[in-house]
């Protein structure tokens, strides 16, 4: 019988592999790639969007609509700054030398053009009106070295005008250079360079002193073409350019609402100790809602009860009302009012976090569950492991423990480890011991005919050796960083028993939410700091008075003392706040030295009190240093030093990035020092900064990789305690504890190497450190310093 087989051709499915074709150098044409591709779709393809492929008109009607919409921006920035319906320019006229007259040049822009509009403010504000330009411009002028007044004017003004002296070898003195200083590290406006008194020079050495000028000021504003300003047409000259030239942007200023004082008047309330002041003046910038907070600075954050339309009393040509006309001439003067505030709404004052002194609050133990526990620790059971001949307890304990046995421990065989937490006292606080004392160095100074008693009247010995005492740990820090000698008279584990040991100091964890401090329970943390941040800056839909628009607003709960000791011609400023920045967190500043002035080159010790300049917001503080480098943990840093850049943390109401810092230091004169410049980092305060302390041994015995170290400990108990940390050596080798020896502080260690005899025995320990509670928010000039700038002042224009 013959069975019929019929067997199955086997047919290749999608998934079958396609070699490569051969490369015959031929181009292959359209209808020869389709038949190979068969009809097969990539599957790129699918889950890419569909983009249509733009055609050369297309493209070039693109471009067209990008070029267009970048020129009505510019258009549109430029024609609402100076016109008759926006804010005028605001001039801030700033001298750099003392021979200079401010008030000179302001004469000249005052006599820049004949059918000019001049009006003055009440504070002291000069308006130019002019038509032909169909400008108008402000012009003020802080007093000369008070910077703080300087530093207010150029926060909200839009052009300054530099005045530099010919006679001058760099066109500026030693107060102009901290000016210059201080400007460009806070953020500075679109710039007009001036000189005065070029026509005190000869008439041949004119042009050869205005380029050496120009030379010398390079260095400082590269970009700058000094002008003259001698007489009116170089005073229409310098008008013409501060309406023309390109506004430059300023971060901190321009997302938020400001607006320069014309009128201030202060109204005291019932009880005498508060009041309403009522500041009247252009916005600028970004518009302003009443229900927002302003902060005045050197004064505080405030709330506003409303914002009243004021009529322009500076209008563009004679005869003519200033001001919006659908809101200044269309209401009667029982509706000028244009916002009132909402108590609903309104942002508060609260600064701080009330904590729940009941939240997290655990039951203490009874008599009975104590007994118990107390049981339960002496029947604990100990693992014995088996492990190879030789083997010590520390490769031992890298043994899984499922391979143990368990074995009761005896009452005498615990090690007495524990410590009596309560009878321990606080930690000392200065980190930083005294240096030992070593020699002078032998100095030869060169006499300039100066008398010496009256020399010596005029040091300060104290303040003299303080800094020689301060220089001298700093030099120590720097040679023998972290290095701390173990006391003998007390115990190490009690000592450093908030330090712990670190296998890795990048990579080891470390919870930021571990015994955090009271502090901590009254500052307010973001959930998404970056995401709030940008959310913030995004909004476009803001209420409120429009930039341009001449305004009164009534500020409520100004304390009358504040009032009282604001000086004549002081800038007066409102900035308007964002949402929560007058809540307090933990600010990080990137900080670093500016390299000007005597005494930038002395390190500055942390924990020291240091003065604030943040955006618009000024206070002290003392901060607390640490490294800036990546990674969830930085090293504490005791000292910051010229050369280096660190990380300054405070405690400070919250503060948007970006946003310049300038750090400076009170003298005993009361004078300013700047000490660093930097920015606004984050703010975060769960940034971990760890102190670290390094306890030094010296070797007794050496036996290849294994020695005898003492003088790091100096009892048995001290060594049984921090064994688990490991060692290190200032050669590289690393080590541990192996076991001590004797009841003196001797200890066998071994190492992952042969040691040198001249080696030093290391190991370092950490605990987290926190910023203090040392936040002052009123910052204002001394009377005593005013009363000297003034006098001063008088005499150099004299």
């Amino acid at each position: 019988m013959v069975f019929e087989t019929s067997q199955e051709r086997h047919r290749p499915g999608v998934l079958k592999q396609q070699n490569k074709a051969h490369k015959h150098g031929r181009h292959r044409s359209k209808g020869a790639i389709d038949s190979a591709i068969k009809g097969r779709t990539s599957a790129k393809v699918f889950t890419k969007k569909a983009r249509h492929e733009l055609r050369k008109e297309e493209r070039r009607n693109k471009a067209s609509q990008i070029r267009q919409k970048k020129r009505d921006e510019i258009l549109f920035r430029k024609r609402s700054l100076g016109g008759g319906s926006s804010a005028p320019f605001l001039i801030a006229v700033i001298s750099l030398c003392d021979d200079i007259d401010p008030l000179g040049a302001v004469e000249f822009l005052k006599q820049a053009d004949e059918e000019a509009v001049v009006t003055q403010s009440r504070e002291g504000i000069l308006h130019i009106s002019i038509p032909r330009f169909k400008q108008r411009f402000s012009v003020m002028v802080p007093l000369h070295g008070d910077l703080y007044s300087i530093l207010d004017a150029l926060k909200v003004a839009d052009t300054v005008l530099f005045l530099v002296s010919a006679c001058q070898q760099h066109g500026v003195d030693a107060v102009g250079e901290k000016i210059l200083t201080s400007s460009l590290a806070q953020g500075l406006p679109s710039t007009i360079v001036a000189v005065m008194d070029l026509d005190s020079l000869p008439p041949k050495k004119r042009h050869d002193g205005k380029q050496n000028l120009q030379k010398a000021l390079s260095c400082w504003l590269p970009d700058e073409k000094i002008m003259t300003l001698s007489q009116s047409t170089d005073g229409l000259a310098i008008l013409r350019r501060t309406g023309s030239q390109k506004q430059r942007s300023v971060n901190h200023r321009d997302v938020r609402p400001h607006l320069f004082a014309e009128i201030a008047d202060y109204t005291p309330d019932a009880e005498g100790s508060l009041g309403t002041l009522k500041v009247t003046g252009y916005v600028r910038y970004q518009p302003m809602c009443v229900n927002s907070l302003v902060h005045i600075p050197g004064w505080g954050d405030f709330q506003m009860s409303q914002i009243d339309a004021a009529e322009d009393p500076h209008p563009l040509e004679k005869g003519r009302k200033g001001g919006r006309k659908d809101v200044n001439e269309t209401m009667d003067e029982d509706e000028r009012v244009l916002e009132i505030a909402d108590p609903v709404i309104q942002e508060s004052l609260q600064t701080e976090n009330i904590p729940d002194p009941m939240e997290g609050e655990q039951t203490w133990p009874t008599e009975e569950e104590l007994a118990e526990a107390e049981e339960q620790s002496r029947a604990m059971k100990r693992r014995i492991k088996k492990v190879p001949k030789g083997m010590s307890e520390y490769q031992a304990a890298w043994i899984p423990d499922s391979d143990a046995e368990e074995v009761d421990i005896s009452e005498d065989d615990e090690c007495g480890m524990n410590v009596d937490l309560d009878a321990v006292s606080e930690e000392n606080t200065s980190d930083g011991e005294q240096a030992d004392e070593g020699e002078f160095d032998t100095v030869t100074m060169t006499d300039f005919g100066v008398d010496a008693e009256r020399y010596d009247e005029r040091m300060d010995l104290m303040e003299e050796e303080e800094t020689m005492k301060k220089i001298k740990e700093a030099r120590m820090e720097q040679l023998f960083p972290d290095e701390l000698d173990t006391p003998m008279d007390t115990p190490a584990r009690v000592r450093f028993q908030k330090y712990r040991g670190l296998k890795s100091f990048r990579t080891s964890p470390w919870d930021p939410k571990e015994n955090l401090p009271s502090e901590y329970s009254r500052i307010f943390q973001f959930e998404n700091f970056d995401r709030t941040r940008k959310r913030i800056m995004k909004e476009e839909s803001k209420e409120g008075v429009l930039p341009g628009w001449y305004v009164t607003v009534h500020v409520i709960g100004v304390p009358q003392h504040l009032f009282n000791s604001r000086r004549p011609n002081q800038p007066l400023v409102l900035c308007g706040m964002l949402p929560h920045e007058q809540k307090m967190s933990v600010l990080n500043f990137v900080v670093r030295h500016p390299n000007v002035g005597k005494h930038t080159q002395q390190p500055v010790r942390a924990k020291e009190q240091l003065i604030f300049h943040c955006g618009y917001r000024r206070f002290k503080a003392c901060p607390i240093f640490s490294q800036h480098t990546n990674g969830t943990k930085h090293k504490y840093e005791r000292f910051f030093r010229p050369e280096g850049t660190v990380v300054a943390s405070v405690f400070a109401p919250i503060m948007f990035p970006p946003s310049s810092v300038l750090v400076y230091k009170e003298m005993k004169d009361h004078s300013q020092e700047l000490v660093a410049t930097g920015h606004l980092l984050s703010v975060n305060p769960d940034r971990i900064i760890a102190k670290r302390v390094v306890l030094s041994g010296h070797l007794f015995k050496v036996n290849k990789r294994s020695a005898v170290v003492r003088f790091m400990f100096f009892n048995r108990e001290d060594i049984e305690w921090f064994k688990p940390v490991e060692l290190r050596t200032k050669y590289g080798r690393r080590g541990h504890i192996r076991e001590p020896l004797g009841t003196h502080g001797h200890m066998k260690c071994v190492f992952d190497g042969q040691l040198k005899s001249q080696d030093t025995v290391l190991m370092n320990i950490y605990k987290r450190v926190f910023p203090k509670w040392t936040y002052e928010p009123y910052v204002n000039v001394p009377q005593s310093l005013y009363d000297s700038l003034v006098v001063g002042c008088d005499e150099s224009m004299n």
